[in-house]
């Protein structure tokens, strides 16, 4: 059965809400062959973007890495414009016959046609790699971990694709900078980059070491992994010299201004609403959150939130039962949710295990994820979810390990959110869907996902996983509680990202919100606001995106009445892939039902 007949059969299913019967998602897809624009597309998308193509399980190109030069920026963006003439989206009311008709090579190419847009805007200023040096530094890192963390193929073979990506560092790094020192860099992207290379360090001197001492390899391939090492090594100071010593903005971080935020939003998001119109919400759901959040910590304890916080710290494994608390989780979790029918489960093994040997001195000055979605086009038979280890710790640093990994955090963020409902079951999902884009968008990259518009299907799925967990009981009081304190956090990031980005809010006052209103430690909420401003659009995609599902659900239930079933809603849902969720109403509401 072709993936197009199936997603036919699975939304007939839910427009009778016979639940029960939701084809499951299990089996292998046979896709038919992409229509030529898009096979183009994503050849070229791929070709473009090797670190992207590791991460995704797409491995032609494991022995590259990007060409950010001057000459490659500007080929880039020629390649990207003819892309779009070639695509030929759909818009208007064609587009909406597509939706209609599932036409996923429409579609699909509508989606492409978004993601250029908005790369091309990006290439045209000075907000992502043109202008930000902790982009290129992460590209050139994780353009070596990717080929390190997965056994995708023999560790020969990646070796010598590590070799070969470790040759082309030196240029890499030199020609992506001389693109940023175009142009003075804020201080707090430089500091970010700076902090980056001290990851690179651990990574290619004690890191690659442990990892080239693996017996399968030959002895003149280590010899030769230390050799290129060693010259990526020098690249890499070259590198720090020159960012500690750019010129620096007259501001400590960079606003995309109103133009390109609501490209972001309308083009990545697929949002029809207005800036203002959803920082109008935003500022009343902040107020009243927090309102809500003190109310609910004193309902517990009558000292409040800092009372609350208290207890979960205290709750948590012993160091004898930290590595199994997660499975334990997990199992709960699992049960839980599959006994109450919320969604069918996909057959996608996870296990928890400590950071790898060879990156876990890297791991805390980089953008290193406990969970990073597998690749969709290998899916593993288990998945590995990394959780920082505790072997070395003792007395005072590991209670404060233990107590910042407690239960709540390892129920409501590590296995709710991230290896279970949330994530897991959403990438699963989604490597199956019928559109190509679906299936690759949300794939953690170096330094953010292979396409912005997968982020509030990412994101707000996580969310909202959350919120579902909650209704079936899974959530202590307390538990409750620190779920609605990530809810005023969530708000307070979207209110950062809008205001800061349509310059309503400088850098400084970012920091203080977090601080002030949301409770923050200075540090912490320095380096939020630092992401906030590299990555305009994308703390919003968390709220937007689980308000969306939740305000979609309602529609559903209101228009299919008794007939509603949750689970049948949620497989269809999950089916379409990691899209905008805006699209994934317009597909659901074009679905007929009886």
């Amino acid at each position: 059965m072709g993936e197009d007949e199936k997603t036919r059969r699975r939304e007939d299913e839910y427009a009778r809400g016979e639940a029960a019967r939701v084809t499951p998602l299990q089996a292998a897809p046979v896709t038919p062959p992409p229509g030529e624009a898009m096979a183009a597309f994503l050849d070229a998308y791929y070709a473009a973007r090797p670190v992207n193509a590791t991460f995704t399980g797409m491995h032609a190109h494991d022995h590259r890495l990007p060409d950010w030069s001057p000459a490659g920026v500007a080929r880039l963006q020629s390649q990207m414009r003819s892309q779009r003439v070639q695509l030929t989206a759909p818009v208007g009311e064609a587009l909406e016959g597509a939706i209609a008709a599932r036409d996923w090579d429409a579609i699909d190419r509508a989606l492409a046609d978004s993601f250029l847009e908005i790369q091309l805007a990006e290439l045209d200023g000075r907000q992502f790699q043109r202008g930000n040096p902790s982009l290129v530094i992460g590209e050139a890192t994780f353009a070596i971990i990717a080929l390190m963390i997965r056994d995708f193929a023999p560790v020969e073979q990646r070796a010598r694709m590590v070799r070969a990506r470790l040759s082309q560092l030196p240029r890499f790094l030199a020609t992506a900078l001389a693109v940023v020192a175009e142009a003075p860099v804020p201080s707090t992207w430089a500091d970010k980059a700076l902090k980056e290379c001290d990851g690179a360090r651990a990574l290619l001197g004690a890191g690659l070491d442990q990892w080239r001492a693996a017996p399968e390899l030959p002895e003149e391939l280590r010899d030769a992994l230390r050799r290129e090492a060693d010259m990526a090594l020098g690249a890499v100071e070259a590198f720090a010299a020159e960012v500690a010593g750019l010129a620096r903005d007259a501001v400590p971080a960079r606003a995309c201004g109103r133009d390109l935020l609501e490209l972001l939003v309308r083009r990545g998001h697929w949002c029809t609403r207005s800036v203002d119109d959803l920082l109008a919400e935003v500022r009343d759901a902040f107020a009243a959150e927090r309102q809500r959040l003190d109310e609910m910590a004193r309902a517990i304890d009558p000292a409040g939130l800092v009372a609350v916080q208290e207890r979960l710290a205290a709750a948590h494994p012993t160091p004898d039962e930290y590595y199994g608390a997660f499975q334990r989780t997990w199992d709960a979790c699992y049960a839980l949710s599959a006994g109450r029918g919320l969604v069918t489960w996909p057959e996608a093994p996870i296990r928890f295990v400590p950071y790898p040997e060879a990156t876990r001195q890297a791991a805390p000055s980089l953008y290193y994820l406990f969970y990073r979605s597998p690749a969709p086009l290998e899916w593993p038979a288990v998945h590995d979810y990394v959780v920082a280890p505790i072997e070395g710790l003792a007395g005072e640093a590991l209670e404060r390990h233990l107590r910042g990994w407690n239960d709540s955090v390892i129920k409501l963020n590590h296995v709710v959110h991230h290896g279970a409902l949330g994530h897991h079951v959403q990438n699963r999902k989604g490597a199956r869907a019928p559109l190509q884009v679906g299936r690759i968008a949300a794939v953690d990259c170096a330094s953010r996902i292979a396409m912005f518009l997968g982020g509030t299907m990412a994101e707000g799925w996580a969310c909202y996983a959350t919120d579902l967990m909650d209704e079936c009981g899974f959530l202590t009081p307390e538990e409750r509680v620190s779920e609605q304190q990530t809810r005023v956090r969530m708000l307070a990031r979207a209110l950062v990202d809008l205001e800061f980005h349509c310059g309503m809010r400088s850098f400084e006052e970012a920091v203080s919100l977090y601080v002030d209103q949301v409770g923050m430690p200075a540090a912490a909420a320095h380096s939020e606001t630092v992401k906030n401003s590299m990555f305009p659009g994308t703390a919003l995609m968390y709220w937007l995106g689980t308000s969306q599902i939740h305000a979609l659900r309602q529609r559903e239930h209101a228009r299919r009445g008794e007939s509603f079933a949750l689970r049948a809603f949620h497989d269809t849902f999950l089916s379409y892939g990691a899209i905008p969720v805006a699209l994934v109403a317009r597909l659901m509401a074009a679905a007929p039902h009886s």
